[in-house]
Parts: C-alpha cells; structure tokens; sequence
C-alpha cells in the first residue's frame, strides 16, 4: 500500500473525530512519519551491500607489537619464504612505456578478482574492508565512504578519515607491488585485462596513511619497508604471494631485503 494510500484512509477514519485544521495536520504528521520510516527502511536494506561480497571482518587481522604472532600468521609467513624460492631472481627491466593507464583506468569495478563487478569501485572496497569504523554517504547504496577509521598496519597510527577534496588524501590505498615496479618485472608481459585485474587486486591492495604511500612511491622491498617493523614479515609475505600469483620476478636485492625480514620473525 502505498504512503498516499495510507494517508487516505487515514484522513477517512478522522473525519468527524476532529477539525479540519487538526485532521490536516495529523496527516501531514503521519505522512511525514512514514516517509522516514521508508528511508529507514532503505538504508536498512542498503546494509546488505555495503560489505564487499564475500569479505569477512574476522579475515582482516595482522601481528601488532607486543603481542605473540597467531600460528595463522606464523604459517602465512613460512609459506611465504618457501614460495619466495620459485619467484625467479632477475635484474630490473626498463621503465620505457610505463604509463597509470597501461593498467586500466584506476579503481575500475570491471575486474575479475575478489569483490569485482559487485557496483562499487577499488578503492571504497578497500576502504570498507580496512575500516574499523565507517559510515556512507547517503544516496550511494553503501559504496561511497564518507567517514571511517582506521588503525594502519604499515605505521600503527590511528587515522580518522572524512571524505572531501581537502581531507580524503588522509588515506590513500597502496599497491602493496607498485604498478611501475610490477611493469619493470614482469607486467608488461601480461594481457591488458591482466594488469587491470593486477591494480585492483585486494591481495595486492592496502589502505594506509597518505604520507606512508606518497613516501614509499613506486619502491620494492629493497628500498622501502613499513615503519611498522612488526608487519614487515606480512608486508613481504604479501609481496610475494602477488608477485607468485602474476609471475613477476624480484631482483637479488629484493630477495635480500625479504629473506631479512623473515629473518626477525621465523627464527
């Protein structure tokens, strides 16, 4: 039945209960009543969308200092170091045709890897997925991040995120395996449709304060770790399971800089 229906019957039952200014105005009140219910309702159902599809809040765990690392975490990084011995040990390849767009265009939907095609774009999938805290803006059935926060693995800071041209840079979301370090080994080798699902991969996808991110650029683990010391063994444990899974290389340097940081945490 719809809100206009309603109101009808309504105004029909009060007739010769009250006066005309007061039957008036108790159905404008019921329709404003029932209007905000309706919204209610909605935003209710958006709930249902606002998780990216098959994401689970318990998934989304990492070694913090001081405390013990969960034997999950401790198997993720040993096999981590075995398959770092099948990620083949070559020099860095050249720069040349290079370009963001070789790559797709940036946080695209049309992907096929984990909460691909589901209506919201990379970066506010990520952003759902690494938020503790978080609320929408209204109108964009759950994609659209318009608050949150965030405890950031690569710096451990606390990071209060409102959406806006001034303050949306707060966060940023790193590629874990910078797309011009994966194009200097190995991407430019794959399809177009390969490095599109490459760019938006949430195995490949962090989101972390925007100084970490613009601080380490496009560098791999030889020049560049989290400040974080204690997430470094998931950091290059994720590096590698990316670089295994889209048949990039590492350089020796590289392969160093990783065997390092296993070093501090499988002894």
């Amino acid at each position: 039945m719809s809100r206009g229906h309603i109101a009808f019957t309504v105004d029909k039952q009060l007739r010769g209960v009250v006066g005309t200014k007061t039957r008036i105005a108790l159905v404008l009140a019921f329709i404003v009543v029932s209007a905000f219910v309706v919204v209610l309702f909605d935003l209710e159902s958006q709930d249902e969308h606002r998780v990216p599809q098959g994401w689970n809040r318990d998934d989304v765990s990492w070694h913090q200092p001081g405390t013990p690392a969960t034997a999950s975490e401790i198997a993720r990084w040993q096999d981590a170091r075995a398959l770092l011995d099948s990620v083949p040990v070559r020099p860095r390849g050249e720069r040349t045709g290079y370009d963001r767009s070789e790559f797709g265009p940036a946080w695209s939907d049309q992907v096929d890897v984990e909460f691909g095609r589901n209506g919201c774009d990379t970066r506010n999938d990520i952003l759902i997925r690494d938020f503790h805290e978080l609320t929408f803006r209204v109108g964009d059935e759950g994609c659209v991040v318009a608050e949150g926060e965030i405890l950031d693995p690569f710096t451990l800071e606390t990071i209060a995120f409102t959406r806006g041209v001034d303050t949306s840079a707060a966060v940023q979301v790193d590629h874990v395996v910078a797309l011009s370090d994966a194009w200097q080994k190995g991407a430019q080798q794959l399809s177009y449709e390969e490095r599109m699902n490459f760019a938006n991969d949430p195995l490949n996808l962090q989101a972390t304060a925007g100084w970490a991110n613009q601080q380490k650029g496009d560098s791999d683990a030889a020049s560049w770790l989290p400040p974080n010391k204690s997430y470094r063994c998931t950091y290059v444990s994720q590096q590698i399971e990316v670089k295994s899974t889209y048949s990039l290389w590492v350089t020796k340097a590289e392969r160093d800089a990783m065997l390092d940081a296993f070093s501090t945490c499988l002894k």
